[in-house]
C-alpha cells in the first residue's frame, strides 16, 4: 500500500518541519536529541509583555480541550485575547517553541515536562491533565497476533521514548514474560524480546499496511486511522491496561504563574470549560475538531469520530482489547483536568523501569513523592473545578473522592 492510496495523504507526508530532529529521534529518542537543544537555552523562562494565549499542539486528539476551549470562545468568555492556535507536527518544535516563549499554553506528553524540569532545570509547570486514555496498540493484519506474550520475536513502533506508550507498553510486555529490547533493525531477536523503535506517529500506519512494523502504540487518532485505512486490529487500550491514566498534560511556564496569577486563572478556567464540553460531546467535538468542522485536526470526521467515541463494543469484547469496560466504566478518551498525584508518583517508578535509549541517570534520584509536590501547580485548575463542578460527571473521575484515587495497572 503506497501513500497514494490514503484519503489524507497530509496526515502520511513526510515533510515534517523538522526532518533532520526527526532523524535525530529515530536514533537516539526525543530526549537524546532535545538535551543539545535546550542546553543552549537559559534556565529561566520569561514571560512575555502581553497577556495573549498563544496555544501550540500536536494534531492528535490529546489536545482537545486546548482546541475547544479555543473554538468555543471560552478565552475569550474570561476577556483574554487569543491567537489561532499553531499546528506542531513534532514533539521537539513544539517544546523548542514553548521553551522560547513562541507559546504560553501546550500539550505535551506527561515524561516531557519531567525531562525539562528535572534534566535540564527549565521551569515548566503542569497545570492540568488535558485528557484521560485516549491510546491503543494495533497489530499488522499480516500477524496472527492476539495476546502480548506473542509480541516476542517482533518489531514494535512507539511514538518516543519517554512517552506514557512505551512506558505502559513495557509494562504489558514484562507482565507477559517478553523482554523489551532496543536493537538495530535486522540484528537478530530471541523468541521472548520484542524489538522497539521510535517511529513519528503519522508514519505507523503506512508502515504497518507496508510489514516494516508488526505493531504500534500511540495516541488517537491514529490507531482508528489504522483501523479504517491500514488493515490494523486493535490488540488493547491502554485506558484498559492503566485505568484512566493521563497521557498529555496542559503545561505552562512557571514564571507566567507566578507574575500573571488572573491571566492564569482565566486561562484555565476556560481550558476546564473545554474539557468539560468535550467529556459531555464526544461526538459533536470529534466532528468539529476533523478537516470537515473547524479544522484543527487534518484527520476527516469519521476517523476523528471512532477515535473519540468507538469503545464500548461487542467485537472489542471479544477479542479482549477492552476486558476491563464493564468494571472500569470508561471510555476509549476522557476528558477530566484534575492531575492526580497517585498518577505521577506511579508515572515517575514506571519510568525507571523502562527500556529507553540514551542517559536516563537523571530519574534514579527523582522521589515520587517530590515531583507529585513541585512538577504540578494544583491551585489554579482546583478553583476552575471548584467553579465548574459538571467535571465530575466525567467516567475517568473517582466518584467516591474526586481530588484522590488509588492507581489501577492491571493487565
Amino acid at each position: 500500500m503506497t501513500k497514494d492510496t490514503w484519503d489524507d495523504e497530509e496526515y502520511f507526508a513526510s515533510d515534517f518541519s523538522r526532518r533532520q530532529t526527526l532523524d535525530m529521534l529515530a536514533k537516539g529518542g526525543l530526549f537524546a536529541s532535545l538535551a543539545t537543544m535546550l542546553g543552549g537555552m537559559p534556565s529561566m523562562s520569561y514571560a512575555q509583555e502581553d497577556e495573549v494565549v498563544r496555544i501550540g499542539y500536536l494534531p492528535i486528539t490529546d489536545a482537545t480541550a486546548l482546541l475547544v476551549a479555543h473554538g468555543m470562545g471560552y478565552f475569550e468568555d474570561e476577556g483574554l485575547e487569543t491567537e489561532k492556535p499553531t499546528l506542531i507536527r513534532g514533539w521537539s518544535p513544539l517544546i523548542e517553541g514553548f521553551a522560547a516563549n513562541k507559546f504560553n499554553l501546550v500539550h505535551f506528553l506527561k515524561p516531557i515536562p519531567v525531562w525539562m524540569r528535572y534534566n535540564n532545570n527549565f521551569p515548566v509547570k503542569i497545570m492540568s491533565w488535558a485528557h484521560t486514555n485516549g491510546s491503543g496498540l494495533v497489530v499488522g493484519r499480516h500477524t496472527d497476533i492476539t495476546d502480548f506474550s506473542q509480541l516476542g520475536g517482533k518489531q514494535v513502533a512507539v511514538p518516543f521514548w519517554y512517552s506514557m506508550h512505551n512506558v505502559v507498553l513495557q509494562y504489558a510486555l514484562r507482565e507477559s514474560g517478553v523482554t523489551p529490547v532496543i536493537k538495530a533493525q535486522g540484528e537478530p531477536l530471541a523468541a521472548n524480546e520484542c524489538n522497539l523503535q521510535v517511529l513519528p506517529p503519522p508514519e505507523m500506519p503506512p508502515a504497518l499496511a507496508a510489514r516494516k512494523i508488526d505493531a504500534y502504540i500511540v495516541a488517537e487518532p491514529f490507531n482508528a486511522l489504522g483501523e479504517l485505512k491500514a488493515g490494523a486490529r486493535m490488540l488493547r487500550f491502554t485506558g484498559d491496561i492503566w485505568k484512566n491514566h493521563p497521557c498529555c498534560v496542559v503545561c505552562m511556564h512557571e514564571e507566567v504563574t507566578e507574575k500573571k496569577r488572573e491571566w492564569t486563572q482565566k486561562v484555565m478556567n476556560a481550558v476546564v470549560r473545554g474539557a468539560i464540553y468535550s467529556s459531555q460531546n464526544k461526538a459533536e467535538v470529534a466532528g468539529l475538531l476533523s478537516k470537515d468542522g473547524w479544522g484543527y485536526l487534518p484527520a476527516p470526521a469519521p476517523v476523528v469520530t471512532r477515535a473519540m467515541t468507538h469503545y464500548d463494543d461487542e467485537d472489542y469484547t471479544t477479542i479482549g482489547a477492552n476486558k476491563h469496560v464493564a468494571d472500569w466504566q470508561n471510555g476509549r478518551i476522557d476528558f477530566q483536568p484534575w492531575p492526580y498525584p497517585s498518577a505521577t508518583k506511579l508515572i515517575v517508578e514506571e519510568m525507571n523501569k523502562t527500556v529507553v535509549s540514551g542517559d536516563a541517570t537523571f530519574l534514579a534520584d527523582l522521589d515520587p513523592q517530590h515531583v507529585a509536590d513541585d512538577l504540578v501547580n494544583y491551585e489554579f485548575v482546583k478553583a476552575a473545578l471548584d467553579k465548574y463542578p459538571e467535571w465530575q460527571n466525567d467516567p475517568s473521575v473517582n466518584a467516591g473522592d474526586p481530588f484522590n484515587r488509588d492507581e489501577v495497572l492491571k493487565l
